[in-house]
């Protein structure tokens, strides 16, 4: 926080003329237009998503202030385009988006664009779809601009649902245009799920590299292990591995750890033995002696494969040993779910009911689990943001209302993995059932 509040002021210092030196009281005084402020906002936000996680403080001062400094500016003040570029982004940067309309209404002189005011009152309120013909058509106009990149994220975000690949190239020209910036870490992250969605592994392992290489330590980094996480297990091959390597090549122990567990746990829920087992084994090396909880995690993984195959007293036994204590709450259920699969299988069939699995206690713990705990580790040592409110204003682009995770109580991959092995259990006392008639 300290770092974060001297770079502010050097940087209000230096914009104004004044002198390192100067009291911070003498610096506040000078009336700074939008533009100088808005670059020491710019500043903060590419701070935190390059690991200095105690500005996101100082971000929602700086918010506050710009928010305050651009409703009392004079009219004039909008004369220079810079100010108005400032208001664009930072409207798009986490602000008051009832500020840009404020100043679009108090706008008699024509300076802000009403086709960009117009497809950003849109966007941020949710209606993103009704912005892209318009901004399409305006925003190459702006491509070289100081709001191009920004605007370029947001259509982008805006067409995501629509044409994947079309989004893919705007997010390209967004974080080209201001590499090493939020921009372009935003960017990338959601290139690597849309190219996962798209069934283009290419182009998702090369998003993962350029990420791993730059944001690591961006409060978003948990997010972008679980989108690389879905691509290497829908594209996992002795190919693909190699990529795989070469990503995790750039985390430490702890997080090629995490990342491997949460594979693990994926491969297990689907069924694919063979990556499960190895994923676990992986993890397994890189723990040292005194990780008792992801050597835990492994073993659960691993012995969740075994259920349906042959050695399933074993793989019972083996996750039933692991104590609760070194399971989250996700991951209890997952082992109670599929030892109620199992107990199916090895139950013998009873013409009175042929779905007597109950999980309602499973999905009742499900219930009680916090949004996005439980995965992996429980311990990711990704970086996490220090709140929830810093990790949405630190979203560029009104990223709160584009890409935040909605509530969802319950897991539907887990889901899914019970309805099969209930229905796969009903075809089995069925044929059993008929032989018993014959």
């Amino acid at each position: 926080m300290l770092k974060a509040i001297r770079t502010l002021l050097l940087l209000c210092a230096c914009a104004t003329g004044v002198a390192p030196g100067m009291t911070a009281h003498a610096a506040a005084q000078e009336d700074l237009p939008p533009y100088k402020m808005l670059r020491s906002l710019q500043h903060i936000q590419d701070s935190i998503v390059l690991g200095d996680h105690s500005a996101a403080e100082m971000q929602r001062f700086m918010l506050a202030a710009i928010d305050k400094r651009l409703r009392d500016a004079d009219s004039a003040v909008f004369a220079d385009p810079r100010n108005v570029d400032a208001a664009f982004i930072y409207a798009m940067s986490g602000g008051n988006p009832e500020t840009l309309s404020y100043l679009a209404n108090h706008d008699i002189e024509g300076n802000f664009d009403n086709r960009v005011v117009e497809a950003l009152t849109h966007y941020l309120d949710g209606k993103g779809e009704l912005m892209v013909e318009g901004l399409t058509k305006a925003v190459p106009e702006y491509r070289n601009s100081r709001v191009g990149p920004y605007l370029y994220l947001v259509l982008g975000n805006a067409t995501a649902q629509q044409n994947p690949a079309v989004s893919l190239k705007y997010y390209d020209w967004a974080r080209l245009m201001v590499p090493g910036t939020n921009i372009e870490e935003a960017a990338l992250r959601r290139s690597i799920a849309l190219a996962t969605r798209g069934a283009m592994p290419d182009k998702g392992f090369g998003y993962s590299l350029s990420y791993a290489r730059r944001f690591l330590t961006s409060p978003y980094a948990s997010q972008f292990a679980d989108v690389f996480v879905e691509l290497a297990v829908a594209n996992y091959s002795e190919q693909t591995e190699v990529k795989i390597q070469e990503i995790l090549g750039f985390m430490d122990r702890p997080r090629q750890r995490e990342v491997y567990l949460r594979i693990a746990r994926r491969a297990a829920i689907g069924g694919m033995q063979e990556l499960a087992t190895l994923a676990s084994t992986r993890a397994q090396d890189l723990s040292d002696v005194a990780d008792a909880g992801p050597k835990a995690l492994a073993s659960l993984y691993s012995g969740l494969v075994g259920v349906p195959s042959k050695g399933i007293l074993e793989a019972v036994k083996d996750i039933s040993s692991i104590p609760d204590a070194e399971l989250s709450p996700r991951d209890r259920a997952l082992r109670q779910a599929a030892t109620v699969v199992a107990q199916e299988v090895l139950r013998a069939p009873d013409p009175e009911s042929l779905t007597q699995a109950s999980v309602s206690n499973v999905q009742s713990e499900m219930v009680k689990e916090e949004d996005g705990a439980g995965t992996g580790s429980g311990e990711s040592p990704f970086a996490a943001p220090a709140s929830e409110a810093a990790l949405a204003a630190a979203q560029p682009a009104g990223a709160q209302q584009a890409v935040s995770p909605a509530e969802s109580p319950a897991d539907p991959v887990l889901d899914a993995f019970l309805s099969t092995g209930r229905s796969k259990l009903d075809e089995i006392d069925s044929l059993l059932k008929g032989e018993d008639t014959q």
